[in-house]
């Protein structure tokens, strides 16, 4: 019985590890950041691990556009694409944050706990 209660205690202490880590691995994801372009480069988004757009940059011929509606679409693509690539960022972000800690188990899904 007291084995049983001494793992338990263990573990306890492993969860309390795992969310202090945790939590410093997510106030970190401020310093990854992931650039996307469309539109051949003409539109540039760079967005961090908080999925926060952080700049925009739209080439001058783009802006003398009649076309708002391309421009729209390349800056929707752009961002979108950004926060899709940065996802990898981010896993392996918060994998590295627990390693050791944590058992690696195929497929776990860390991103849950940024939510």
């Amino acid at each position: 019985m007291f084995g049983n209660m001494a793992d338990m205690m263990g573990l306890m202490g492993k969860m309390k590890d795992i969310q202090s880590r945790m939590k410093e691995a997510q106030e970190q994801l401020v310093h990854i950041t992931e650039t996307a372009e469309s539109g051949g480069g003409m539109v540039k988004a760079t967005v961090d691990g908080k999925r926060k757009l952080l700049t925009l940059d739209i080439d001058k011929d783009l802006i003398n556009s009649d076309d708002k509606e391309m421009l729209q679409d390349l800056i929707v693509a752009a961002v979108n694409k950004a926060n899709e690539n940065i996802e990898s960022k981010i896993q392996q972000h918060l994998q590295k944050a627990t390693d050791g800690v944590l058992p690696n188990i195929p497929g776990l899904d860390l991103g849950g706990f940024m939510k």
